[in-house]
């Protein structure tokens, strides 16, 4: 897993409680997505609207419990990211 995934991860977890939900991970890209662009930490093309959000989240919460780990999340973006 790649430390660019962690660095995406711990931007998006907004209450730093180690895990990710839906609504951290739409609210975190629409507020932070441009700036994380900007710094290099996630592709231009990888910041989307909302329903791209919410289509990231649903192809890495592989266990269905609505909740995202690192290693859930981090498996979909290194592989979507090319990282």
């Amino acid at each position: 897993m790649s430390d660019k995934a962690r660095i995406l991860f711990d931007a998006l977890d907004l209450d730093h409680d180690g895990t990710l939900t839906l609504a951290e991970v739409v609210g975190a890209l629409r507020s932070k997505g441009p700036t994380l662009a900007a710094q290099g930490v996630i592709p231009v093309w990888g910041v989307g609207g909302d329903e791209d959000s919410a289509a990231l989240f649903d192809a890495a919460d592989q266990n269905g419990d609505k909740v995202l780990t690192f290693e859930e999340f981090a498996a979909v973006v290194d592989r979507r990211f090319g990282w």
